[in-house]
């Protein structure tokens, strides 16, 4: 697993240009979470800033790093920059709890490809599958929510 982040912490820092990268935007805040968003806190479980746990200081904060929304554990983050240590562990959390493919129900590989939509980081059994997602998003992004689900019960 740990070689596993750093290859993704690596990849990327080389193909995307993430590193200590500043947080774009604070996103609204809405008066209650979605069952989507505390899947993602959930699969994403700690601040790409300070590494802690997302809840230990009150409820997370959704932002735009890049073209990714994802959650900050406290205000205080907003003006720092996202750490790549904590960003390629974000990026395994998330692999790790979608598990298969949304588009050919398979375990995802050692070194999944991925395509971000609507914000979100979605891997992928091949570079085909990436396709289909874009064809149709919401179904897809669905199906992700409901591996999330699945897997962050075990």
């Amino acid at each position: 697993m740990k070689s596993f982040k750093m290859l993704l912490a690596f990849s990327l820092v080389a193909i995307t240009g993430f590193g200590a990268q500043q947080i774009v935007e604070a996103q609204q805040p809405q008066a209650e979470e979605s069952q989507r968003d505390q899947l993602r806190i959930a699969a994403q479980q700690i601040c790409p800033v300070t590494g802690q746990k997302l809840g230990a200081h009150g409820k997370p904060i959704k932002v735009k790093v890049g073209k990714e929304s994802v959650y900050l554990c406290c205000k205080g983050c907003l003006k720092s920059k996202v750490s790549p240590q904590h960003w390629a562990t974000i990026h395994a959390n998330y692999a790790k709890a979608q598990g298969k493919c949304p588009v050919m129900k398979k375990q995802l590989p050692q070194k999944p490809k991925w395509t971000i939509v609507d914000g979100r980081i979605v891997y992928v059994c091949c570079p085909p599958c990436t396709k289909k997602i874009a064809a149709d998003p919401e179904t897809y992004l669905s199906k992700v929510d409901s591996l999330y689900s699945a897997n962050l019960r075990k």
